[in-house]
């Protein structure tokens, strides 16, 4: 096999492995826009976590550890108190759960807030059983000003 034909069959490969990634089982789809929904509202929807549920939540600097319903969604209105919208959001499964990419907006103290973050879930019985959380930190209106002055995105 020469090297162009080995690179065109792992592309193909490649392409169909993105495409099945992009296609989700319904229960998946369904768990992760009820999950939105609760980023968006502050509500956990019933049955969204467990009730023993484990959150271990990366932010610059520093790292929270939250188990129980109380406890998670405890920490979750903490950090984000006021409900806010999820302009932009991407699923993909995995083999236990699903891996969430958004952004995250909300209004706090009078000035609008900014965010990007990464959640990956371990679902077990239709509920989120664990789930990891990375965020980029909290960006003031400040801060997005001068991001959008400095750097031009590609992508939103």
């Amino acid at each position: 096999m020469t090297t162009t034909q080995h690179t065109t069959q792992q592309t193909a490969v490649l392409d169909r492995a993105v495409l099945h990634s992009a296609v989700l089982d319904s229960a998946v789809q369904r768990l992760a826009e009820r999950f939105v929904e609760f980023l968006e509202t502050g509500d956990a929807p019933a049955g969204l976590f467990a009730d023993d549920v484990f959150c271990d939540f990366t932010m610059p600097h520093w790292r929270l550890q939250a188990r129980g319903l109380a406890d998670v969604l405890g920490m979750r209105k903490h950090g984000h108190p006021s409900p806010g919208t999820v302009p932009r959001w991407r699923c993909d499964q995995t083999a236990t759960g699903f891996v969430l990419e958004l952004e995250e907006a909300w209004e706090d103290g009078g000035q609008r807030w900014y965010c990007r973050e990464m959640f990956r879930a371990d679902v077990a019985g239709g509920s989120i059983a664990e789930l990891s959380a990375y965020c980029t930190g909290d960006w003031d209106e400040a801060r997005v000003a001068e991001h959008a002055a400095a750097v031009r995105l590609l992508r939103p």
